[in-house]
């Protein structure tokens, strides 16, 4: 199973991101900061790539999508919501999703906007039919790597789910937080491929200039990683993650 981690940073490198993943023929995909509109998405589509533009020109047939926060735009009729996406050409037996930290809200002036950003956390877990779990987290952000007590907190919950109806598991995510933190420690049950494969940063320096590696592709015991590889490709401010993955 070739699956793929990827900040998507809005989609706003138009067109990168749809071609990236059309071309690299993933069988899971996890995006965070992924934008999509149930009423304004042709609107949407003009600046940004979308999960529905992704799904359709990529041809993936199953998407589970949970907000983080949304937007309200033009006179207030559109509304675009920003978040988490696991998209699928392997059938999905179950999908859940779990409050991590805060509560949702839509963004209706300027003032809303720093405060939506860091207020609400949601992981997602969808079951697969082949027996596995892919599981997609945004962690919780700080300035700092290693995070806080927050940040454990947070990941405890997040371990707790994926613990829940136990299967095997692959979980992938911009965590926000380095191998080496405490909040880690909370995932020790899994291979953590990125600290395995000995990842220096994960950010581009796009916008980055600081090496850290926060985003984490993880495995539970049962299964085997075959490859590998990190890349550097001009579609985020966050390098993408690929991992063959043996069922």
């Amino acid at each position: 199973m070739k699956v793929l981690q990827i900040n998507g940073w809005t989609g706003r490198i138009k067109d990168g991101l749809v071609r990236f993943i059309k071309e690299g023929d993933y069988d899971v995909v996890c995006i965070q900061e992924a934008i999509w509109s149930d009423d304004c998405n042709d609107y949407l589509e003009l600046y940004v790539d979308t999960v529905d533009k992704i799904v359709r020109m990529a041809a993936f047939d199953y998407v589970f999508k949970t907000s983080n926060y949304g937007t309200k735009v033009l006179d207030g009729s559109g509304q675009f919501e920003i978040g988490n996406a696991i998209l699928s050409k392997i059938p999905f037996v179950d999908t859940k999703e779990k409050i991590v930290i805060g509560e949702y809200i839509v963004i209706k002036s300027f003032s809303d906007l720093q405060k939506a950003k860091n207020q609400y956390y949601t992981v997602q877990k969808v079951i697969l039919n082949n027996g596995l779990a892919v599981v997609n987290y945004h962690g919780y952000w700080l300035k700092d790597p290693l995070g806080d007590k927050t940040s454990v907190e947070c990941m405890h919950k997040v371990a707790e789910f994926i613990k829940d109806g136990y299967c095997p598991t692959v979980m992938c995510g911009d965590l926000n937080v380095i191998s080496e933190s405490p909040a880690m420690r909370e995932l020790g049950f899994m291979q953590d491929l990125t600290a395995i494969n000995q990842v220096k940063t994960t950010l581009r320096n796009v916008r980055f200039v600081k090496d850290v590696a926060c985003d984490h592709i993880l495995i539970t015991n049962e299964l085997k990683c075959k490859s590998f590889n990190l890349i550097d490709a001009a579609i985020s401010d966050h390098r993408a993650l690929v991992a063959l993955i043996e069922l």
